[in-house]
């Protein structure tokens, strides 16, 4: 295929797109339909993703009303050698 060849087909192109009528209304419809498939939809929520946060929020009220706890751990070998200390929570 020549390049005259190409360059006719595309000057002879009709466009055959909703978009490139001449109704308003029917352009109108068209874009409405393209922008209707390309937003995001909304995710939709079951039970089990409600009770999860549920669940959660009730957790974290629960451990914000408690005081800061801390724990160490030292455990020694029978020799009464340190083998593990552990430290876990808040440092002053």
């Amino acid at each position: 295929m020549s390049e005259v060849t190409a360059l006719s087909e595309l000057a002879n192109f009709v466009g055959k797109s909703a978009l490139s009528s001449g109704d308003a209304a029917l352009t109108r419809q068209t874009m409405n339909d393209i922008i209707s498939r390309i937003q995001p939809r909304p995710v939709r929520r079951t039970v089990g993703d409600l009770l999860g946060a549920v669940l959660a929020l009730s957790a974290r009220t629960r451990r914000h009303g408690r005081p800061r706890t801390r724990v160490e751990l030292d455990v020694f070998s029978p020799a009464g050698q340190r083998a593990v200390r552990m430290k876990l929570g808040y440092h002053e």
